[in-house]
C-alpha cells in the first residue's frame, strides 16, 4: 500500500523545526482513515494513549536537548517496533528513518501545517482592521479587570469565603462549556466568506485545523483579542455597578459579582490556555503544573480534537467537560438537529479549506 502523511501527524510536524521532524514521519492511508473513524466516543481517548513520535529538537551543536511530545492518530501504524507502547525517543526514530521520501511523500507533508495552501491563504486575511480591533478590545478590557478586581478586593470579607470559592468552580465550569459551545459553532458551521464574521472570526479557527501551531506564532494581542471584545459587556455592566450601587447593595451582590469576575478572566484567557496547549516549548513551570493538574486545557487532553474531522473534545478553557459531553453525545445530536432542521452539512466549509493543497 502506498504510504501519505497522516493528516493530524503532518500538520503537527510542519510547525517544527527541520531539525525537530522525523524523515519519515508518513502513515498508511488505510491507518489514518481508521483514526478518523476512531475519533468519535469516549474511546477516543485511548487512540492518542498509546505509541506515538516524540521529538528532540537539536540545537546549533546538534545535541538533543528538548523533547516535545508529538501525538499520533495512526500510532500503531508508524511505531517501527511492533508491539512496543508509550513514548518514542529520538534514537528510536533515527532508526526508523528511510533514506529518503519519495516526491509524492513530500509533497503530501507539505500540504499540512503553515506551507498548506489553505493555511497561507486564511494567514494573509489577517487585516490591519482586524489588528487594530483586537489592540483597543485588549486595552480595554484588561482596564475594566482591573478597575473591578479593585473594587471586589476593597467589598471582601472573610465570610464570604465559601460562595466565593463556589463562584470561581462554577466560573469555571460555565467557561468551559461556552468554550465549547463558541468552538464547536464556528468550526461546525459558518464560513469564511459570511459577511464581517467570518473573515474576523471564522477565518482563525479555519486556518487552526490546517496549521494546528499558527497560534503559538501569535503575540499576546492576535492570541486574545478576540476573546477580551466578548468579555467586554459582562466588565462593563460589573464597573457601571460600582461606581451607581450603594455600598450596602454591592454587599448583598458580592458573591454573585465575584462569580462574573471569574467566568469573565477564564473567558478572557480561554484562548491564552488554548496556545499553551498547543505549546511544547519555553512554557513557564506554573502553566505546565496548571496542565499537570488539569486546572487549565492539558496538551494530551486537546490532542483528541486535533483527530480529523475535529468532531469532539471542543471544551478548550479547563477541558473538564469534554468527557461528559462525550457520553451523552451532546455535540452529534445538537449537530443532527440543525442538521435535520436546515440540511446544512457540518463542517463542509472547514473541508473546504482543508482540501485546498495547490
Amino acid at each position: 500500500m502506498k504510504s501519505s502523511a497522516c493528516n493530524g501527524c503532518a500538520a503537527e510536524l510542519s510547525s517544527f523545526p527541520a531539525n525537530a521532524r522525523p524523515a519519515a514521519a508518513v502513515h498508511t492511508v488505510g491507518a489514518s482513515r481508521r483514526a478518523q473513524k476512531s475519533s468519535r466516543g469516549p474511546l477516543h481517548g485511548r487512540l492518542l494513549s498509546g505509541s506515538g513520535a516524540a521529538l528532540e529538537p537539536t540545537g546549533r551543536s546538534g545535541n538533543a536537548h528538548t523533547r516535545p511530545p508529538f501525538p499520533c492518530p495512526a500510532a500503531s501504524s508508524c511505531d517501527p517496533a511492533p508491539g512496543r507502547r508509550g513514548w518514542l525517543r529520538a534514537g528510536d526514530l533515527r532508526l526508523a528513518r528511510q533514506p529518503e521520501l519519495d516526491e509524492d511523500e513530500s509533497a503530501e507533508g507539505r500540504r499540512w501545517g503553515a506551507q498548506h495552501a489553505g493555511a497561507r491563504e486564511l494567514a494573509a486575511l489577517y487585516s490591519p482592521g482586524k489588528r487594530l480591533q483586537e489592540w483597543c478590545s485588549v486595552i480595554l478590557c484588561f482596564s475594566l479587570i482591573a478597575h473591578n478586581l479593585v473594587h471586589l478586593l476593597l467589598l471582601a470579607r472573610w465570610e464570604h469565603t465559601p460562595l466565593v470559592i463556589l463562584g470561581v468552580v462554577a466560573g469555571a465550569l460555565i467557561a468551559d462549556f461556552l468554550s465549547g459551545l463558541v468552538h464547536w459553532g464556528a468550526d461546525t458551521w459558518g464560513s469564511v466568506d459570511l459577511p464581517i464574521v467570518g473573515k474576523a472570526f471564522i477565518r482563525p479557527f479555519r486556518e487552526h485545523h490546517i496549521d494546528p501551531t499558527a497560534i503559538t506564532r501569535h503575540d499576546f494581542i492576535e492570541t486574545n483579542g478576540d476573546n477580551c471584545l466578548v468579555t467586554l459587556l459582562p466588565l462593563m455592566n460589573m464597573a457601571y455597578k460600582f461606581r451607581t450601587q450603594s455600598p450596602e447593595t454591592l454587599e448583598q451582590l458580592y458573591p454573585w459579582e465575584c462569580f462574573v469576575f471569574c467566568l469573565t478572566i477564564f473567558g478572557t484567557f480561554t484562548n491564552q490556555i488554548h496556545k499553551w496547549s498547543h505549546t511544547y516549548l519555553g512554557l513557564p513551570c506554573w502553566v505546565t503544573v496548571l496542565q499537570d493538574w488539569h486546572v487549565i486545557l492539558p496538551r494530551k487532553h486537546h490532542r483528541i480534537h486535533h483527530v480529523a474531522p475535529h468532531e469532539t473534545y471542543f471544551c478548550i478553557t479547563t477541558g473538564w467537560l469534554n468527557y461528559p459531553l462525550e457520553v451523552i453525545g451532546f455535540w452529534r445530536r445538537l449537530e443532527d438537529l440543525i442538521q435535520g432542521l436546515t440540511g446544512e452539512k457540518p463542517r463542509a466549509d472547514d473541508m473546504k479549506w482543508a482540501q485546498k493543497i495547490k
